[in-house]
């Protein structure tokens, strides 16, 4: 019995052991499975980097490991005040600097970033991160938190200087702005939305970007001259360091253009040879003493530039000249085109604000002008400008309008807008001799289209002073289509150089 058990023990065996080699012929490679681990992931990857892609790569990760540690965090406790509810109220949707704050009316959470600018903890930000803060904390990329106490501000370059205790710290090196290209890949650096040491990298956008109302000042003094980047900015990056690829800052982070609050693809950066003399100035004295011409501008358009005889589309155009102010002294006047600054070229009005920025009171500087058709150059001699004081607006006088003359209202339906002649009154109210008053504009007309307003006072038409009505009435029917029409506009608070053209 056992021996028969045996036998058919030693038949299975058989059997099964010529079954797994049968399987093994037909399958050679099943030893190997069964013989080794599941193996998962190929040995090598699909693609060689390119030797250029690699070098790029690695260029951003030493500018990353580089630049970082000069950048630190900052939270403030601030005390709320009607102007700075306001200013936020203004950009909540535009402009965003802070994270949503607090319930308490009084004292609210901010914050936002900084950049190391000297080994003894110097650091630059942004005016609006630590504007009417009470406390303010720094924490560095090694985590540790100190206090810090403001140095100085510049609200109408949104700079500000702010200093911790100790030593040693990485600090940054300053790029140079002539070497700043469209196109060149750059790296912002900041705390956005919480998350501390955050990197993210772009390209420039464009350089001198401004006319985007970000520093709202009644004398027109604000400085938007700003580096624009598509290099991911939120808040919380406010004051941050925007750097190139050699790891030199280049910029002050600032804002975004943004619908929701958040990063849709442009940020703006205050450029290096701003921050350079602002931050200078505030390190040595606190405060920025700035020298200024007195004139208020804006960018020439083609219709502008086509009315003034101009070949290019490039100047500033001098809306209004301050009284007693160096311009003023200068010679310059109203519907004046500034064409350069020390024999540099002025393609915008910004540009103009910038290049005086780097100039201290006392200083002179030069100026080409163009003027009915003519360049020349005036020297004006920069003054000190109380920043604090804005120009003082003019008061109504009370009574009642009364017409000076039996000149009757005008519509220029072809224009979009009626005028009236001057009242006694409102020759008082602007301190005025001469002029029409423009007591209506066309919803859908070109005047609004352009940029006029009611309740404004036309004093000048292709610098041609305006006396009446009739005056007006005959200038205008001279014009042939297409020519261009210079208007001089004196409002309350700004006189205005707006070019039309002829139906």
């Amino acid at each position: 019995m056992k021996r028969n058990v045996a036998s058919s023990a030693g038949i299975v065996g058989i059997a099964l052991f010529g079954f797994f080699l049968l399987l093994t012929i037909l399958n050679p490679g099943l030893l190997t499975h069964l013989s080794a681990e599941e193996k998962i992931g190929a040995d090598k990857p699909p693609i060689i980097m390119n030797e250029h892609i690699r070098a790029l790569n690695n260029a951003l990760e030493d500018a990353s490991k580089a630049i970082v540690p000069t950048v630190v965090s900052i939270r403030v406790m601030i005390k709320s005040s009607p102007h700075s509810s306001q200013y936020r109220e203004e950009f909540k949707e535009f402009f965003k600097f802070f994270g949503q704050p607090d319930d308490e009316p009084d004292q609210q959470e901010g914050g936002g970033s900084g950049v190391f600018i000297s080994p003894d903890g110097y650091i630059v930000t942004n005016n609006h991160v630590v504007e009417n803060a009470t406390e303010i904390k720094v924490t560095t990329d090694d985590k540790k938190e100190l206090k810090a106490k403001l140095i100085g501000t510049d609200p109408y370059t949104d700079l500000a200087v702010i200093k911790i205790e100790g030593s040693n710290y990485p600090y940054v090196h300053f790029g140079d702005m002539e070497n700043v290209k469209v196109g060149e890949i750059v790296i912002a650096v900041g705390n956005p939305l919480g998350l501390n040491s955050t990197v993210t990298e772009g390209i420039v956008s464009a350089i001198g970007r401004g006319g985007l109302s970000l520093l709202r000042d009644k004398g027109g003094y604000g400085v938007e001259n700003f580096i624009q980047t598509d290099a991911a900015i939120n808040p919380g990056n406010s004051g941050g360091g925007l750097f190139n690829l050699e790891g030199s800052l280049v910029g002050i982070n600032t804002a975004i253009a943004t619908k929701t609050g958040t990063y849709i693809g442009y940020g703006f950066a205050i450029p290096i040879d701003i921050v350079k003399p602002v931050i200078s100035e505030i390190i040595k004295s606190g405060k920025v003493t700035r020298g200024y011409i007195g004139v208020q501008i804006r960018t020439i358009d083609e219709l502008a530039a086509k009315s003034l005889g101009l070949d290019k589309v490039e100047g500033a155009v001098v809306n209004d000249v301050i009284k007693d102010s160096p311009g003023e002294k200068a010679g310059i006047e109203p519907g004046d085109v500034i064409l350069e600054i020390n024999g540099k070229p002025l393609k915008t009005s910004n540009d103009l604000q910038a290049e005086v920025i780097k100039h201290r009171p006392g200083e002179n500087v030069s100026l080409a002008i163009w003027r009915d058709g003519k360049k020349f150059s005036k020297t004006v001699k920069l003054e000190p400008k109380d920043l604090t004081d804005n120009e003082a607006q003019s008061e109504a006088v009370s009574g009642e309008s009364e017409a000076e003359t039996p000149d009757k209202s005008t519509s220029f339906d072809q224009l979009g807008f009626t005028v009236e002649p001057l009242t006694k009154q409102q020759k008082n109210e602007f301190k005025l001799e001469n002029g029409v008053a423009i007591t209506k504009v066309e919803r859908n007309g070109q005047a609004l289209q352009r940029g006029i307003m009611p309740n404004g006072i036309i004093t000048k038409v292709d610098r041609e002073k305006i006396s009446s009505v009739k005056q007006l009435k005959k200038l205008i029917e001279n014009k042939k289509s297409g020519e261009p029409l210079l208007l001089q506009i004196k409002y309350k608070d700004s006189n205005r150089i707006i070019a039309l053209e002829m139906p």
